[in-house]
């Protein structure tokens, strides 16, 4: 059930074909002042359309819309990783069918240099492009000029997630990475960044088996790495079956590492079969760990390992709770769902990861339309998942991840506005619209207007002015 990005064109998968800049935008409605910085997104816009490619595997392309003192400008930019600069100069496409599979006629001495199309961060003095089978791409961050990889002066290598958590009490950035022995090995690696950008630990581990990782929890004494059965193979890579495909015979698993502990130590705690994309936070209370994450029953988006689709009615992420008990007898733990509502791309105020939080909020999905082209609303939750407010977009609109930024630094946990990029499906273009955080109901406090669309994307952050 692979994802075509060019398939429909009445939605807003499909790439844009330019850059631009756009210093004067309108705004309805008025900006809160104190919003003075940039929100950077990141997703798929492949340079060259190649038919039947997963919408996974586009080209990144950067949006940065900057706001100050209630003005708002735009910028577009392609990062210009060794693969794009590699097929821009040919004028064709060399890779696209599947994760980092070359295409037939593609030069023999061209070699994949990734996409850096899933995530933005800002750390350490740097921004840097993530996505998680190639290292941190740093990205200049007033005109978006790609600066090339950052392997923290050699000390990091490999794959890279593009979910790395702040802690937000050190500034230390905790990372990991699959696939971290070569392409489909079951090998992991975990690492740290310290708040001066150093790196201070990077080792290897096994998992159970070869899944795709896309994201991990992190609390304030633990790491903990989801092995879930969406499984990769490079002999079906090479035989022209899926690279990565549903296989939940194999189970689920979670290894929990103390984050001063070894990777050695690592506890593995199993369960029935089921996947996660994104993890909204997670915490300690006593000998336990709680973690709330977006669960699906299958994965979406892939197949069974001989080209089947999985079952659609499974393919729906919810607001479900992960418990371990660290003192138990057991090497099972709990889910628990906290909602029957289908959604997607969670966040909280980021000056709560990895502790217990009252607020979270995520997008939330029409269940009749396939699940990353229906985010049509944002929902408001509390501590324990209790929806506190929702918003709902017009009909055929559809919106981006929900972004927090803290109206001050020393402002109660919530306080402030979430920021979310919304596709005008009549009129084919997006807006920028920012909502009053704990009053989503109400709908938008301003929007920012572009003359074109930004397309489905992935993550991004808010990058306040220095």
């Amino acid at each position: 059930m692979q994802q075509d990005a060019f398939a429909d064109r009445r939605s807003n998968l499909a790439p844009i074909p330019f850059e631009a800049d756009a210093p004067f935008l309108k705004i309805v409605g008025e900006l809160p002042h104190e919003l003075n910085g940039t929100l950077y997104r990141n997703g798929p816009n492949p340079q060259f359309e190649v038919p039947g490619a997963h919408w996974f595997v586009g080209d990144g392309m950067l949006h940065a819309f900057h706001l100050e003192n209630g003005r708002a400008s735009y910028r577009n930019r392609w990062v210009r990783t060794p693969k794009w600069l590699a097929e821009h100069d040919a004028g064709r496409a060399f890779f696209g069918h599947g994760f980092g599979g070359k295409l037939p006629d593609a030069p023999a001495d061209v070699t994949d240099g990734g996409v850096a199309n899933t995530n933005i961060i800002f750390h350490a003095g740097k921004l840097l492009a993530l996505e998680e089978q190639h290292l941190p791409t740093e990205i200049e961050p007033g005109t978006l000029a790609t600066r090339g990889y950052c392997n923290y002066q050699g000390r990091v290598a490999g794959t890279f997630t593009a979910h790395p958590k702040i802690d937000p009490a050190t500034g230390e950035l905790v990372f990991f990475g699959y696939n971290a022995a070569g392409p489909f090995t079951p090998a992991l690696s975990y690492g740290s960044i310290d708040a001066s950008g150093r790196a201070t630990r990077f080792e290897r581990f096994e998992a159970p088996y070869t899944g795709m990782v896309h994201d991990f929890i992190v609390t304030e004494n633990h790491v903990l790495f989801p092995i879930l059965p969406l499984t990769g193979s490079k002999g079906r890579a090479m035989t022209g079956r899926p690279p990565y495909a549903w296989e939940p015979e194999k189970g689920a698993y979670v290894g929990v590492m103390k984050r001063k502990g070894s990777a050695k130590d690592v506890v593995w705690f199993r369960t029935e079969a089921c996947y996660v994309f994104h993890v909204m936070n997670a915490w300690e209370e006593r000998n336990r760990i709680v973690a709330d994450v977006m669960q699906f029953e299958e994965a979406p988006l892939f197949p069974h390992p001989d080209g089947s689709p999985t079952n659609p009615e499974k393919s729906f992420a919810r607001h479900c709770r992960w418990t371990f008990d660290l003192a138990g007898n057991t090497d099972r733990f709990q889910r628990t769902y906290l909602d029957d509502l289908t959604g997607e791309f969670p966040r909280v105020d980021d000056r709560r990861t990895g502790l217990k939080s009252r607020h979270g909020w995520y997008a939330c999905a029409n269940p009749r339309l396939p699940m990353f082209g229906a985010l049509s609303g944002i929902v408001h939750v509390d501590g324990n998942g209790r929806r506190l407010g929702q918003y709902l977009l017009p009909a055929a609109d559809t919106i981006s991840e929900p972004v927090f930024v803290e109206r001050s630094k020393d402002a109660p946990e919530g306080d402030g506005w979430l920021l979310a990029v919304i596709w005008r499906a009549r009129e084919n273009r997006s807006d920028l619209a920012v909502f009053n955080a704990t009053d989503v109901e109400a709908g938008p406090v301003a929007l920012v207007q572009l003359g074109h669309r930004v397309p489905d994307g992935f993550h991004g952050n808010w990058v306040g002015a220095q």
